[in-house]
């Protein structure tokens, strides 16, 4: 009887030193609205284009869905060479679904790892796409009104903080935006391989997105709740905080819930250079009613149950009509991986 004590007794300490291990608890409370996640099973991941990662993802108009992959050759047929950043769409719903790379002399971008561009947000507004590229000192904007054919390039970067931008994506061509503004958030930090303590936000005009004079900052809330804004991104304040643990992040509106989906890839608590897209990484999702919060917990994991890759991110095209069903794409593996998720609703 004192061995099975005993035995218990420690198998209590190891599960709570395991649980301090893992790190902090989620920095918001629960969400009001959404109760819990419900994956499904591991072996139900669909894997494509094998040896590509990244893949920020837009819905278009013309119903496909617009990604950009990384340091591979996206689907196949492959590439004829790897590619630091490539553009390709993917058509069909889960789990019928066809990814078609997109030849692009203007947009391609070549070299490994921090050497190379990188898109870490896609958005379509009224027929155009639109892409942040990271590991351009630090951001930088192109455009294609061709879907993806060709793209132009901005001619200024944002160089302060906003080292991987992600855009906040509505409906199909951005259908059922708030108001005409597109907004895009980032880690506060000038790389897209440094952590930060908080996120930030920023906006511009839907029509005048190419130009650096439009854009604003979100500073703070005011007395009334009410977002307050600069055009100097000097003035930025955080819109969210977790201090060490913000990181790449893709946000996305479920409108039949009327909630923002945040969707956020946690880097390891120590400080440990874990490749997420093979080891077990964290992955988060915090919800709210507008861009700016107040932001909730809808999931929140130290280890997820797979490796949960670079990014990750809810296309909109693939939510249910209800808002329960989502499918998420993330880079786990290297690949164009994605997972059913149902929502457990209050």
């Amino acid at each position: 009887m004192a061995a099975v004590v005993m035995l218990g007794l420690v198998m209590v300490l190891v599960l709570a030193a395991e649980v301090a291990h893992a790190g902090a608890q989620p920095p918001y409370p629960p969400s009001p609205v959404i109760e819990k996640i419900d994956w499904a099973a591991p072996q139900s991941i669909i894997r494509l284009a094998r040896g590509s990662d990244n893949w920020p993802i837009t819905w278009a108009d013309d119903d496909a869905l617009y990604t950009a992959y990384g340091d591979g050759r996206g689907f196949e047929p492959f590439a004829p060479r790897k590619l630091s950043l490539g553009l390709a769409k993917v058509v069909g719903d889960p789990p019928e679904i066809r990814g078609i790379n997109i030849p692009s002399p203007s947009g391609e971008q070549y070299g490994d790892g921090a050497a190379g561009k990188k898109a870490s947000g896609m958005i379509c507004v009224d027929g155009v796409l639109y892409m942040w590229v990271r590991n351009a000192g630090n951001a930088q904007l192109a455009w294609s009104r061709d879907r993806g054919r060709s793209w132009l390039w901005a001619d200024w970067r944002l160089s302060t903080s906003f080292g991987c931008p992600t855009f906040l994506n509505f409906g199909r061509n951005n259908d059922g935006a708030r108001d005409q503004y597109v907004y895009f958030f980032s880690h506060d930090a000038n790389s897209a391989y440094t952590p930060a303590d908080r996120m930030v936000l920023g906006r511009a005009p839907k029509g005048k997105l190419p130009q650096r004079s439009a854009y604003e900052f979100f500073q703070k809330l005011d007395a009334a709740g009410q977002p307050v804004w600069s055009g100097e991104v000097g003035q930025r304040g955080p819109v969210f905080a977790n201090p060490g643990r913000c990181y790449r992040s893709s946000v996305c509106y479920c409108a039949p819930l009327k909630r923002h989906l945040w969707v956020q890839v946690i880097p390891d608590a120590e400080g440990k250079k874990v490749d997420t897209r093979f080891e077990g990484g964290g992955l988060a999702i915090f919800d709210a009613p507008e861009p700016w919060g107040p932001w909730t917990t809808v999931f929140y994991a130290e280890r997820w149950d797979v490796a949960p890759g670079e990014t990750a991110s809810f296309p909109t095209k693939w939510i249910s009509p209800d808002g329960k069903t989502l499918h998420l794409v993330f880079s786990g593996e290297d690949c164009f991986s994605v997972r059913k998720a149902t929502l457990v609703l209050r």
